[in-house]
């Protein structure tokens, strides 16, 4: 049996026009994680600081994360955090204009921004045998992606 495999997908025909796409997800803490991280007391440093250099760092390395995704000449990258009472949401906005979407880049923004996060607190985190049993990350969705026209 013979079976091919698409690598990347030809976009060289398609048009370059403004793209934008929103993701964002949720890192489920607790009392004294939330606390340490408002009051900037993590061995590691400031949490929200570095996960937002780990979010755009990731927003601009994901060709190299995901195999098929293509490098994007991007514009802007903008990262808002905020508490929704023990959770904390990781909102990353990215834009440009190129070929291809640009929500894999958000995603992965998102994703690395937490997961930084859950990194620099786990210590607080763990449970009396060492596990992560409240701990998690969750509701990583897209929120919005915008094509623009290409027959402007």
């Amino acid at each position: 049996m013979e079976k091919s495999i698409e690598g990347i997908i030809e976009i060289g025909a398609k048009p370059i026009v403004e793209r934008r796409a929103t993701a964002t997800g949720i890192l489920h803490l607790s009392t004294s994680s939330k606390d340490a991280i408002i009051g900037k007391n993590i061995n590691k440093g400031d949490v929200i600081e570095a996960s937002t250099i780990a979010a755009i760092q990731a927003v601009k390395e994901t060709p190299r994360i995901i195999p098929h995704c293509h490098p994007i000449p991007l514009e802007g990258c903008k990262v808002k955090w905020a508490w929704e009472d023990l959770a904390l949401r990781c909102t990353v906005t990215v834009s440009a204009h190129y070929k291809t979407g640009i929500e894999m880049e958000a995603l992965t923004g998102v994703s690395a921004g937490l997961l930084c996060a859950f990194d620099m607190v786990k210590s607080l985190e763990k449970d009396e045998d060492g596990q992560y049993h409240k701990t998690r990350i969750s509701d990583i969705v897209v929120l919005s992606k915008f094509k623009g026209d290409s027959s402007v």
